[in-house]
């Protein structure tokens, strides 16, 4: 049998050039205002996103959910404003988040009636920090103009920034249809896909232009192509990206749930975010009956984190396990101290400025514990097979210690708040 020869060898990336493209250049947009204020795009960092799923009219439920989210990492939280008593709730959830210290900017999810909602709503209006808006369904025939016209005149008014998103689930049917029939005529149609991305790209595109001819800032204006298939987000995206500056919002729509919702999201927005596109990403996760919301703010946290964008908890490396790890020690250790560090980041980011750097390695064996535990900023690592409770501790590149005994876990996360206290104690924070 012949065998097909080989592909050349791709050529060896030099490690000092390896990393992500430059970030394109995006027009800077500030969402909402005072303390309930972050920018987006321009030189800004890539924000995380979230959005409740409670009833908006339930105020106490809704307040809940936004600080949980605002806690989680969530720096913006969208809310459905879908009815009258849902946009009149808005201003008392803006109010007792403020009150209590939760400053998270929020944005108002219209699709219908947006327009009459924001017109007798108007302390709504001024409590929200955007506006989204679907051109898909603020209106239809004639209607769609002069409704999406209102509500870009209220983000006038009140100084908002409007995100338009278009989703294809509820793309624009007369856009679609022009663009399918003209694809028809050509010689060489294109495939439907490529005709539905064009119309999501177009319908966000000649949106956003109609609401500069109305007035609004192109520093007001942030776009999305929501599709729940990964190649189709990545088409789409690149298509915006090449054809506009403005600020992006990333998400896979209905990514679904658990390990499937997580790795289509992370393949779809990895790939976008390391061509340089995107300035704010959500995780679209379907959350496990009576399961934690936040855990998509934690995916988006982790996939920015992973990519060397940003730092937000210290990492934790752990092996996975194998012949030579055959107890649980090493996994419960790993397991107890993640979440030992993620419970204490909201008082450790507080109190000790820079500590998101921080590595910290969890081993099972002598194969490459000692030497990642080295690499690491602090790590331990167990002897493996039986694993006999006796672990050194490598802090800064150096052996500190060996542990021994029942108490290896307490132990090592004093060791690794001492280390944080040493390290990060000293830096004063901004609040200071």
């Amino acid at each position: 049998m012949t065998r097909s020869p080989l592909p050349a060898s791709p050529e060896l990336v030099d490690p000092d050039e390896a990393g992500p493209l430059p970030r394109r250049h995006t027009i800077g947009v500030r969402v909402g205002s005072g303390k309930a204020a972050i920018m987006v795009g321009g030189s800004a960092p890539i924000a995380v996103q979230s959005m409740t799923n409670t009833d908006t009219a339930d105020v106490e439920a809704t307040v809940t959910q936004v600080a949980a989210l605002a806690r989680a990492g969530s720096e913006l939280v969208r809310i459905t404003v879908d009815r009258n008593e849902a946009a009149a709730a808005v201003p008392y959830i803006r109010d007792r988040l403020e009150k209590s210290g939760c400053h998270v900017p929020l944005i108002g999810d219209f699709h219908y009636i947006g327009h009459k909602l924001l017109a007798d709503h108007p302390a709504c209006a001024e409590a929200l920090a955007k506006y989204r808006i679907n051109p898909g369904n603020v209106g239809f025939k004639d209607k769609r103009d002069k409704q999406f016209g209102l509500i870009v005149e209220m983000a006038i008014k009140y100084g908002k920034a409007v995100r338009i998103g278009a989703n294809w689930g509820s793309l624009d049917q007369e856009l679609l249809t022009a663009l399918m029939d003209e694809n028809a005529r050509m010689p060489q149609p294109r495939p439907a896909g490529a005709v539905m991305r064009e119309a999501m790209v177009q319908s966000a595109l000649s949106s956003a232009a109609r609401a500069e001819d109305i007035g609004l800032g192109r520093d007001r204006i942030i776009l999305s192509a929501k599709v729940s298939d990964v190649q189709h987000l990545i088409g789409v995206y690149r298509t915006l990206a090449r054809r506009s500056d403005y600020a992006l919002h990333l998400g896979l729509t209905e990514a679904g749930m658990g390990s499937k919702g997580i790795v289509a999201s992370s393949a779809a927005m990895g790939i976008l975010l390391q061509e340089g596109i995107g300035d704010t990403i959500r995780v679209s996760l379907t959350p496990e009956p009576g399961g934690d919301r936040s855990l998509e703010v934690k995916v988006a946290q982790e996939l920015l984190q992973t990519m060397g964008f940003r730092t937000f908890v210290p990492l934790v490396a752990a092996c996975p396990g194998c012949g030579r790890t055959t107890s649980t020690v090493f996994q419960e250790l790993a397991r107890d101290i993640q979440a030992y560090i993620r419970d204490e980041m909201p008082l450790w980011r507080a109190r000790y400025p820079g500590v998101e750097a921080l590595n910290v390695a969890v081993m099972g064996c002598i194969v490459n514990g000692p030497g990642e535990s080295k690499h690491a900023d602090i790590g331990i690592s167990l002897p493996g097979t039986g694993e006999t409770p006796a672990a050194p501790v490598f802090i800064d590149g150096q052996k500190a210690m060996t542990l021994r005994g029942e108490g290896i876990a307490a132990e090592f996360k004093q060791i690794v708040e001492g280390y944080i206290e040493r390290r990060f104690g000293g830096v004063k924070s901004a609040a200071e």
